[in-house]
């Protein structure tokens, strides 16, 4: 699993528009969400490769064997068909930013 970890030296403050700005650069549309506790999406894939973006809570995401609690400023590439789990973690709502480009 491919996770990346935000970089304030280099990506400046963690935000909403930073981390927007970050991944449109990189080709992707960006879609805002926030999940409640308790929310858990079962093992899924997508037609299209993907990256998830934490603003805030925490986040547990499964895919192929492996786990990670993701917190806010962590990104995970979701490559496209990469079967995967996804779970809030805690009481706390996730922001979370959803990353897709287009085919």
């Amino acid at each position: 699993m491919q996770i990346e970890h935000w970089d304030a030296q280099r990506d400046g403050p963690l935000s909403e528009v930073s981390m927007r700005r970050k991944l449109s650069e990189r080709g992707y549309q960006v879609t805002r969400y926030t999940y409640p506790p308790g929310t858990w999406f079962p093992e899924h894939d997508h037609g299209v490769d993907k990256i998830d973006g934490v603003l805030s809570g925490r986040l547990r995401v499964s895919m192929n064997g492996a786990s990670q609690v993701l917190g806010p400023g962590d990104l995970v590439v979701v490559p496209k068909h990469a079967f995967h789990s996804v779970e809030v973690v805690g009481d706390q709502p996730v922001v979370s930013l959803d990353a897709v480009r287009p085919s």
